[in-house]
């Protein structure tokens, strides 16, 4: 029987069709689903608009545990972010919501009250046409978000096995109705909210040493590659702010050490 939240997200896309349109996958593996599969939930929310507390609650609800670290929990809410604008184009509700963001004077509040001056201006097929032609293309888009890639030059070589490796170490398993291998940059930033938060168990070292192997060591290059892409209208303050995320995560790890 299919849990009535997804029921919910089928009917505010229009259908099964054109659900899997929006999250990029085939018709027949969304018909398959009981619940929206963890690895999908975030593009569903980014689709639909419906929160991922509703479409899983069994995953999300730590989020909103009070026992989980104020500043933590900001990490986390930030990484969500980023993973959900790198995983598909936002939808109408996705940027509304952005744009309310932004409303202190430190670096980060500056970088969300550009991106929300980006999103109020933004339409939804605007900006669909522009992430189309960031990471997807004709053949290939302006930007491969992969940590392969930035760190070898190919797609699927040695750093994605040993992300793979230590994903097995930490008990995190991948879905197979995922189609994006591990070392996509959406799904990293989803596994960093999940350490943050503590959805994903595991010491703070493991955490650090995770993000400095297979974050920081490439995902400050590619969101200053996004910054100064060339269709990047959206996307360029989107990866101003993930830099400067991505910096000052980097400097509180180095001061936690």
């Amino acid at each position: 029987m299919r849990d009535a939240s997804l029921d919910r997200a089928i009917d505010v896309a229009g259908g099964v069709a054109q659900l899997a349109r929006k999250i990029g996958i085939r018709q027949p593996s969304v018909s398959n689903w009981n619940r929206v599969p963890a690895a999908r939930v975030i593009a569903v929310e980014a689709a639909t608009g419906i929160s991922r507390q509703e479409l899983r609650p069994d995953l999300y609800r730590e989020s909103e545990n009070s026992a989980v670290d104020p500043l933590d929990a900001a990490r986390g809410r930030e990484y969500t972010l980023l993973a959900r604008l790198l995983a598909r184009a936002p939808s109408a509700a996705l940027l509304s919501e952005i744009a309310q963001c932004g409303d202190d004077e430190t670096p980060l509040g500056c970088a969300h009250a550009t991106l929300a001056t980006a999103a109020s201006v933004a339409t939804v097929a605007a900006v669909e046409r522009e992430y189309f032609e960031l990471f997807v293309g004709l053949g290939r888009g302006e930007l491969l978000p992969y940590g392969s890639y930035y760190l070898t030059g190919f797609l699927n070589e040695r750093p994605l096995s040993r992300l793979r490796d230590d994903l097995a170490a930490l008990g995190i398993e991948r879905v197979n109705s995922n189609l994006e291998p591990e070392d996509h940059a959406a799904t990293l930033c989803e596994i960093m909210a999940g350490l943050a938060i503590g959805r994903f168990p595991a010491s703070e070292q493991a955490q650090r040493d995770f993000f400095e192997k297979h974050v920081a060591s490439w995902m400050g290059r590619m969101f200053a590659d996004l910054e100064q892409a060339a269709h990047a209208r959206f996307y360029g303050p989107v990866g101003a702010l993930g830099r400067l995320f991505l910096e000052i995560e980097a400097n509180a790890f180095t001061f936690t050490n």
